[in-house]
């Protein structure tokens, strides 16, 4: 999975193609617990691109479009908002698949 390094890349990313932008962090345990099962899932949905979001590297972003929990997933077509899976909960391999599957 890609990671993001700056805000351009971020508008970049979310103004071309299907864009995944997974929002996490390295200390979080409910992110860390997805971790092996996200390349299944990347390989699963090749129509979109995955970007990781350290949410501490990019606070104001998460900000900006009210991630207050993680890990947390943001779809964006084109510019356009496509759907989002945001919560504080873990997320399970089913979870995040039905959630793509329904965009």
């Amino acid at each position: 999975m890609k990671k993001l390094t700056s805000m351009e890349e971020f508008e970049t990313l979310k103004d071309s193609g299907k864009t995944v932008f997974m929002f996490s962090a390295d200390w979080c345990p409910d992110c860390r617990f997805i971790d092996p099962f996200l390349p299944e899932i990347e390989a699963d949905f090749t129509e979109y691109t995955f970007v990781y979001v350290d949410r501490d590297e990019f606070i104001d972003l998460c900000s900006d479009l009210d991630i207050f929990g993680i890990p947390s997933f943001i779809v964006f077509k084109e510019g356009n908002e496509l759907g989002r899976f945001v919560s504080k909960d873990r997320k399970t391999k089913e979870e995040i698949e039905n959630f793509l599957k329904g965009l």
